[in-house]
């Protein structure tokens, strides 16, 4: 390989250091109006009145926005009004916008409009939601128009239960000699990405609907505003440069619902609606919550022989795509375990809190915390060595998934050779436990984790290429450059399969949907897998076109000839062929007469034998593979005031094969770094009316330069056949082991089993003390 496996330099990367990079808000300049939302200052209320008497006073105010009944939007479900009417079910939710000629004047009318509010009970999680007596959120769920894999219960705040049935429980529970059950529980939280999100939308007079956004999901956007709206869809065009960040936050459909309505209230003149950091903490969707509930079942080999488990996920106050995440956690709901008894209910559940978005890991870091914290929990019970009990039950080709898939080694990775990795990384044959001195000591924790990626049985891919007057080639693919440097690896399969210099391939990074051949979504690590499929097929419809032109040039049978080096030569006699440059843009003979064209190929790639999941069993194929990952950290803890320093994170990922090694290891790390930062200080804090209580970043506090641990990265290549060279989505997978390898440690640590995230030291002095009672 001449290109694959190299460190090669992003193609954003001298714009984005440089400071040239462009994102959405960088591109609304020029005569555009400025909206402004108002927001509800409560989890839960009626709207009494609202009067914009004297917001509309203010000086170039253009429209005010509230109380209009817009068709319900959403997803999986259509639960949600644009802009609140009647009531509003989360602190966040806009009840009105403001269209003015500047952010001020917006800003200054939004706060003189007038809204009366009679307080509701508030759901402030999704156990108390989940009671019989539970006030409900949504009053009218059986009237919501849905789609068919919803199931949401009406007169519940039950927005979707999903079904795991594998197996025989009671012979499992039968075989099992020791038996451990715990409950686990975590509020949401942000996905603090560094671009804030962003929407501008204009309406021309001939009725093209033109939106650009920082989103994951463009094509997307286009489908549901014409699905919601009645609008014809090949009128709507979705622009989306450069994005700063998303990590799922950026997949769901929001701003730019409210940036078309706001401009169409204004005639179509062209709108910015930008959301401050506390709005698009509050506001937009969020990371998700999850109180759950593992019982595991092993004989006294520690071989895991029933699992019961119970997700009650914080959908917040709307489904959207918190049913999508419902599913992802049933259908991986052991973690990345052999087990032939499996029961799983995963419930999607309604309550007053911001509605939820992806977040990196679809539901795995979440649900690999409660796994991984009772297999701790097992292993103690058994007098087991944890990474010995996670090895004898290592999921393994021949086995099957809780959804019941037969695994083998394409679709599955290596977990064993990772533990081993990672064993060795971490020196955890050293021991977990090492004394500093008497208020220090150092302890080591380990976890594992597995995914596959729940996306649309029907999500396609596809690529253009087009060739340059000088041999260079442009691609262009329908995948967000979100930072995860994919559009940089596309290029790099392209150069390999033609055998040509990557810095010949020029990288269209912004998506436009009526130039740019459609991606579904830039989300689940499915962006080399689908677009590196969609760009190899181009790949091929390429050298055919050029084989055919040298062919009729040189007078040589097509089989003859090879392509490398930007040429098309006789595979006997390489220095007969031709540039390129000279057969890219068509053939001119010495006589004057041509022959081709412009070369221009297209590849695309949609996913096979995808199924839907029985509704009573939860048995079906939800995604191509599994990718499985091991993990170790190591903290220093002080026995005194229960406070921790992280010293070393390691990570070894199944990455089927490394296509870029430097942009691998940073895509592990990063996603490391948000793992740790998930699990030991980022949260939403509630207030009995449901209000978050740090919609800032000076009091939500992600992992701050310097507070990092050294990182510790390695591969297993275990080549997944139907892939880009063998490749597996490595973007989720350093994040989501990290929550239970940190719990596991500190744990051990403490000397008290820890149910809770965030890991704050108030938190394990709680649970040292015996302070159940307390809310954290």
């Amino acid at each position: 390989m001449d290109v694959i496996g190299k460190s090669v330099i992003r193609k954003d990367a001298l714009d984005k250091v440089s400071g040239r990079a462009k994102y959405t808000h960088d591109y609304a300049t020029g005569p555009i109006l400025s909206v402004k939302m108002l927001i509800s200052p409560y989890g839960h209320a009626r709207i009494v009145s609202i009067d914009t008497t004297e917001a509309m006073k203010v000086p170039g105010v253009r429209a005010i926005i509230s109380g209009k009944h817009y068709p319900l939007v959403g997803e999986a479900i259509r639960d949600r009004p644009p802009i609140a009417v009647d009531k509003v079910r989360y602190h966040g939710e806009p009840v009105a916008l403001v269209v003015a000629d500047s952010a001020p004047q917006a800003k200054q009318a939004a706060d003189l409009i007038k809204v009366q509010y009679e307080l509701l009970p508030v759901v402030n999680s999704p156990t108390q939601a989940f009671q019989k007596d539970a006030p409900l959120v949504h009053e009218r769920l059986g009237e919501y128009k849905k789609e068919e894999d919803s199931s949401p219960v009406p007169d519940t705040n039950i927005a979707t239960h999903i079904k795991i049935r594998k197996g025989n429980m009671e012979r499992g529970w039968t075989e099992s000699e020791t038996v451990v059950e715990a409950s686990f529980s975590f509020a949401p939280s942000d996905h603090a990405a560094m671009e804030t999100r962003c929407s501008t939308a204009e309406i021309k007079p001939d009725g093209t609907i033109i939106i650009m956004t920082s989103s994951q999901a463009p094509f997307m956007v286009k489908r549901l505003i014409a699905d919601y709206f009645g609008e014809d869809i090949g009128k709507i065009i979705v622009h989306t440069p450069l994005v700063g960040g998303a990590y799922g936050g950026k997949a769901p459909v929001q701003l730019e619902i409210l940036a078309y309505l706001a401009s169409k209230e204004v005639g179509g003149k062209p709108v910015k609606l930008l959301n401050t950091r506390e709005e698009d903490i509050i506001t937009s969707p969020c990371h998700i919550g999850l109180d759950a509930t593992v019982k595991l079942g092993a004989d006294r080999n520690g071989k895991l022989k029933a699992a019961e488990i119970r997700y009650l996920w914080d959908g917040g106050a709307y489904s959207d795509k918190a049913i999508d995440v419902t599913r992802s956690g049933a259908v991986d709901c052991t973690g990345p375990y052999n087990i032939e008894n499996v029961w799983c209910d995963s419930y999607c559940m309604y309550t007053n809190h911001p509605y939820a978005a992806p977040f990196r890991g679809f539901s795995h870091s979440e649900l690999s915390f409660a796994i991984e914290r009772t297999m701790d929990i097992l292993a103690q019970k058994l007098n087991l060595d944890p990474l010995e009990l996670r090895y004898i039950n290592a999921i393994m080709p021949g086995n099957t998934t809780p959804t019941q898939v037969l695994l083998n080694r394409s679709n599955l990775g290596d977990l064993p050779k990772c533990i081993e990795k990672v064993r060795e990384l971490i020196r955890w044959d050293e021991g977990a436990v090492t004394r500093v001195n008497e208020r220090l000591i150092r302890v080591k924790g380990v976890g594992c984790s597995w995914k596959t990626s729940t996306i649309d049985a029907n999500a396609p891919s596809g690529a253009i290429l087009t060739f340059n007057q000088d041999g260079s080639i442009n691609l262009m693919s329908g995948v967000i450059e979100i930072g995860t440097g994919t559009k940089t690896v596309l290029a790099q399969i392209l150069a390999e399969s033609l055998k040509m210099d990557v810095n010949k391939i020029h990288v269209r990074m912004e998506v436009d949907t009526q130039t740019t051949p459609e991606h579904w979504k830039t989300v689940a690590s499915r962006g080399t897998f689908m677009a590196g499929r969609a760009v190899l097929q181009a790949a091929e419809d390429v050298k055919k076109q050029l084989i055919e032109v040298a062919s009729c040039v040189l007078k040589a049978p097509k089989e003859d000839f090879e392509i490398a080096n930007s040429r098309v030569f006789l595979r006997d006699d390489p220095t007969i062929g031709l540039h390129f440059k000279d057969i890219g843009y068509g053939y001119k003979f010495p006589n004057g007469n041509a022959i081709g064209g412009q070369i221009i190929g297209r590849g695309h790639y949609i996913l096979r034998h995808i199924t839907s999941l029985d509704p009573e069993t939860g048995a079906g194929k939800p995604g191509p593979e599994w990718s499985v990952a091991a993990y170790g950290v190591e903290i220093e803890f002080d026995l005194r005031d229960y406070t921790y320093r992280l010293l070393t994170a390691a990570t070894v990922v199944d990455i089927g094969r490394v296509l870029n090694e430097k942009m691998a290891q940073g895509q592990v790390m990063g996603a490391m770094s948000m793992g740790l930062a998930f699990a030991g200080r980022e949260t939403f804090y509630f207030d009995e009316l449901g209000r978050v209580l740090n919609p800032q970043l000076r009091t939500y506090r992600p992992l701050r330069y310097g507070e990092n641990p050294r990182y510790l990265v390695g591969f297993v290549e275990t080549p997944q056949l139907d892939a880009p060279y063998g490749a597996r989505g490595v973007g989720e997978l350093g994040l989501m082991g990290m929550p239970g390898a940190l719990g596991n440690a500190l744990s051990i640590a403490a000397g008290v089993q820890l149910y809770h995230l965030p890991l704050i030291p108030e938190l394990i002095w709680m649970a040292k003390e015996g302070a159940t009672n307390a809310s954290f």
